[in-house]
């Protein structure tokens, strides 16, 4: 059977192109776990790729961090290579040709906006499509999940969210706490976790309750499975079968046609055994077609995306 086509949710390659001032080649280079080699070896049809800055960085600092992740998106991973195709419309995935990969830029954490909703538009112009409020941390639209007063969105975050409304931007709740998710759910109109896993299998803060889980479901949003060992196994080791336990139990709650992929690729240094970097993607979609039908593993790969994405 030939390779499925994947739609990965979420890496960090571009993290790393900044850290390393666009030192290293995205066409091959091993020190990216996302490159253009790897996508097309593991059948990735469309990658999106987060701007993320660091939580130690000085406020004044980061949008400038954002724009410059933005240009090595620009330079190193549309420039040299023709087969990256960068989506900027919803309607793009559907002109992707056979050989060509997408690439669709997101924002991990409003904070290089600072309280400036001008720089969040300068973001959508350049081509953000899907936006997380927060990191783990809070800020100034919302509390992350790793915030102890466990707090909502503030009144900049509500008019974050009507910004996406209006302009079709997904927001991203993997990284919210638990009243700034159900605050969001109540006004986005289009919700997705992009890289989350089921905290009933394992109890990391980061992953959703099985009524966060359902009432995505509900709202027919979409769930993207996360690769990061600690999102899911507790300990020892983990595998592709532990990766599915997850995936059994989100469908277990009615989730068979909102679950994803969100690899994390890039953003983690230990890795689920035989999914190591992005070329090994059909790893998972072959031991997923033991479990599941053809037709539901073409969902989790990427078609449950298509069909719930914004029209």
């Amino acid at each position: 059977m030939a390779a499925m086509n994947v739609i990965d949710l979420h890496c960090d390659a571009l993290l790393k192109l900044w850290e390393r001032n666009g030192e290293i080649s995205f066409a091959d280079s091993a020190e990216l776990d996302v490159n253009k080699e790897r996508l097309l070896q593991g059948g990735v049809k469309v990658q999106c790729f987060a701007i993320y800055t660091n939580a130690d960085m000085k406020a004044e600092h980061r949008f400038q961090a954002a724009l410059d992740q933005i240009h090595y998106f620009y330079k190193d991973v549309l420039g040299n290579n023709p087969q990256m195709k960068q989506i900027r419309e919803w309607s793009d995935f559907d002109r992707l040709e056979d050989g060509q990969v997408g690439a669709m830029l997101t924002l991990e954490g409003v904070e290089p906006i600072g309280s400036d909703l001008k720089k969040l538009h300068i973001l959508y112009q350049l081509g953000v499509r899907a936006v997380g409020l927060t990191w783990n941390n809070a800020n100034l639209a919302a509390d992350g999940v790793l915030e102890p007063r466990n707090a909502g969105l503030t009144t900049f975050g509500k008019e974050i969210i009507q910004f996406h409304n209006e302009h079709k931007i997904l927001t991203d709740v993997s990284h919210l706490s638990e009243t700034s998710f159900w605050e969001t759910l109540e006004i986005a109109k289009y919700p997705i976790a992009s890289h989350s896993n089921a905290k009933a299998v394992c109890s990391n803060p980061r992953n959703l309750t099985d009524e966060q889980a359902k009432a995505m479901f509900a709202k027919g949003a979409n769930v993207h499975v996360v690769y990061c060992p600690m999102f899911v196994k507790e300990e020892g080791e983990a595998t592709i079968a532990d990766m599915i336990r997850h995936i059994d139990h989100f469908c277990a709650l009615g989730g068979v046609r909102h679950i994803g992929l969100g690899s994390d690729f890039d953003g983690i240094t230990n890795k689920v055994v035989g999914l190591e970097h992005a070329g090994t993607t059909q790893n998972l979609i072959n031991e997923l077609l033991k479990h599941y039908s053809e037709e539901e593993v073409r969902g989790f790969a990427g078609e449950n995306f298509l069909r719930n994405r914004p029209v």
